[in-house]
């Protein structure tokens, strides 16, 4: 029996260290992007309609891009397997348009369309009104332009030789830091956005807007904010104050965690002097630099946000053997 346990023990630690140390070899990007050895990319089809920009946003936050057919073979494997996985669908927004130069239409990465798949279809690109400078690849393999501020389908894509593994958090997002007392992994952004934004970057990233469980998770997320680089960041945005995972329940009438907890229940309930004080107007939550706890408005206000995620394999590994 003690011969079987430890063998178990050996075994599960080998999964995990080929797992985390091999990821990079493994043909693996997210548990949501389907592998194409044929164009040796990963493609997800996006089933939420969002506009041209919306989708070429949506698809940097997850570390992609938005896709469009470098040539004639991938817009057949593409095709192929959109019409396998979304029948219904008769079009998506591919990366090309016309927006920086009326009629000149270039990839996302500034390919001329001349360079790339141009298959359009008969009469196009037309620029119905004078508004078509997005483009639609239709289910047939042509092309046509279309409006950008259309709600569509679309196609994120990540190349297999772009991907680097982050080993420590078992991410392909590099910005992660595994912090070993907490066993969990962090990113600080410095691109300022409102709470509700924030809270979708962080899942772009399949993480959440971090949320304080202890006093040491809240001393940590205060040396990290104090060691981002936030003067170098200019523009209009709030300064002092971190995006966190909370907002204020009204059907309750108290705060929770984005994962239900009251505050009290999450382990940390701190907050500034004065706080809250926004009413109805900051039902979301903050950190000032300081670790305290501070309500915010959920749309109106711009600022750093730090995104959380547990390690998963070594989460595992503690459940089980009690670590």
């Amino acid at each position: 029996m003690i011969r079987a346990k430890y063998l178990f023990i050996y075994l599960l630690i080998q999964f995990v260290l080929e797992f985390t140390y091999a990821q990079p070899q493994v043909k693996f990007f997210r548990d949501d992007y389907k592998y194409l050895e044929d164009t040796r990319s990963f493609y997800k089809v996006h089933t939420i309609h969002r506009t041209w920009e919306n989708a070429t946003r949506r698809c940097a936050l997850e570390g992609a891009s938005l896709f469009y057919p470098e040539d004639q073979n991938e817009a057949d494997v593409v095709l192929t397997h959109l019409k396998e996985t979304q029948p219904s669908y008769q079009w998506v927004f591919i990366g090309i348009s016309s927006k920086l130069a009326k009629g000149v239409f270039k990839t996302i990465d500034g390919l001329s369309i001349r360079q790339v798949y141009n298959k359009w279809a008969p009469g196009e690109p037309n620029d119905s009104n004078g508004e078509e400078d997005c483009v639609i690849l239709r289910r047939d393999g042509t092309l046509n332009d279309d409006k950008c501020s259309k709600r569509n389908p679309f196609i994120c894509k990540k190349t297999l030789a772009s991907l680097k593994w982050n080993e420590e958090c078992n991410v392909p997002y590099m910005d992660y830091k595994y912090n070993e007392d907490l066993g969990r992994c962090y990113k600080f952004h410095l691109n300022p956005l409102n709470w509700r934004d924030a809270i979708d970057a962080c899942d772009s990233e399949n993480a959440y807007l971090a949320i304080i469980n202890s006093q040491k998770e809240a001393d940590y997320l205060v040396n990290i904010t104090a060691e981002a680089p936030k003067n170098k960041v200019k523009g209009s945005h709030l300064r002092g104050a971190v995006h966190l995972g909370f907002s204020y329940d009204t059907s309750e009438n108290e705060w929770r965690t984005t994962t239900g907890e009251t505050l009290d229940d999450a382990g940390y309930a701190v907050w500034g002097n004065y706080q809250p004080d926004g009413g109805e107007n900051e039902q979301c939550g903050s950190m000032f630099y300081n670790g305290h706890l501070n309500d915010i408005s959920c749309e109106a206000q711009r600022c750093f946000f730090i995104c959380e995620r547990e390690n998963e394999l070594l989460n595992i590994f503690s459940e089980r053997f009690g670590q």
